[in-house]
């Protein structure tokens, strides 16, 4: 059974940082981009970042370039969103995906596989 599950939201204040973890189980998660997505109340989710299997690739959305990374430790099946300079419209619940292909990763409804999702909230 494949699983993804995220970690490591919660609330921090406008300027703070917050480190997200989906742990992947069930599948061989070398062989999938994964991705990080997120969805404020009322809205669809939304494209945040996006990393290649092997790691050599990035692509991140434009409201979060600079401020949060992709990583992803094949060894541990882990991936990882680093959020740095945090700002109240960062919040919303984060979502990881994992895409057999790295050209369609972008798209939330194209994934083959999704977590449950962690809340961040990012208080003014």
């Amino acid at each position: 059974q494949v699983q993804l599950v995220e970690s490591g939201g919660g609330l921090v204040q406008a300027g703070g940082s917050l480190r997200l973890s989906c742990a992947t189980s069930g599948l061989t998660s070398s062989y999938y981009a994964m991705g990080w997505f997120r969805q404020a109340p009322g809205n669809e989710h939304k494209f945040v970042a996006v990393i290649s299997s092997s790691g050599g690739f990035t692509y991140y959305a434009d409201s979060v370039k600079g401020r949060f990374t992709i990583s992803r430790d094949n060894a541990k099946n882990m991936v990882y969103l680093q959020m740095n300079s945090l700002k109240p419209e960062d919040t919303a619940v984060y979502y990881c995906t994992a895409d057999r292909t790295y050209s369609t990763a972008r798209s939330y409804d194209n994934a083959d596989y999704w977590g449950q999702g962690t809340q961040v909230t990012v208080s003014s």
